[in-house]
C-alpha cells in the first residue's frame, strides 16, 4: 500500500546471494528498511556502496569485516557502515539481520510494494 505501512508476509523475499534472503520492508524518500535471512555458512563478499548502512542482528550469529576490522557479532549487536567502506559478512549461523540504508538502494526497491512504502 502506498500509505508506508507494511504487513508481515506483503514483501517479497528476494535471493540476492546463495542462502542470503532480503525483504525489502518499507521506504522513504531518504530510507529504507531490509530484513535478511541468512543461511549459516553463506557469505556477503567484500563490497562496497555508496549508501550509508545501519544494522541490528535480531538473531543468530555471523563475523562482520568493516574495513580491516573483523567482530564477532550475535543477537542485539549493530554496525554502521559508512558510504564507501569496504565491508563483508561471513554467517557462523542462521541469522536475521535488519538493513536500513541511506538514500534507498534502487536495486533494492519491491517491485510489488513500490516506492513510497
Amino acid at each position: 500500500m502506498a500509505d508506508g505501512l507494511t504487513k508481515n508476509g506483503e514483501a517479497t523475499a528476494v535471493e540476492m546471494l546463495p542462502g542470503i534472503f532480503r525483504r525489502t520492508l518499507s521506504e522513504g524518500d531518504r530510507t529504507m528498511l531490509c530484513e535478511l535471512h541468512m543461511a549459516k555458512g553463506s557469505h556477503v563478499p567484500a563490497h562496497t556502496h555508496p549508501h550509508e548502512q545501519t544494522g541490528y542482528l535480531a538473531s543468530g550469529r555471523f563475523r562482520f569485516r568493516l574495513g580491516d576490522r573483523w567482530l564477532e557479532l550475535g543477537p542485539g549487536d549493530s554496525w554502521c557502515v559508512p558510504g564507501g567502506v569496504d565491508h563483508e559478512v561471513e554467517v557462523l549461523e542462521e541469522s536475521v539481520a535488519i538493513d536500513v540504508f541511506s538514500p534507498p538502494r534502487e536495486e533494492y526497491r519491491d517491485p510489488v510494494l513500490g516506492k513510497g512504502r
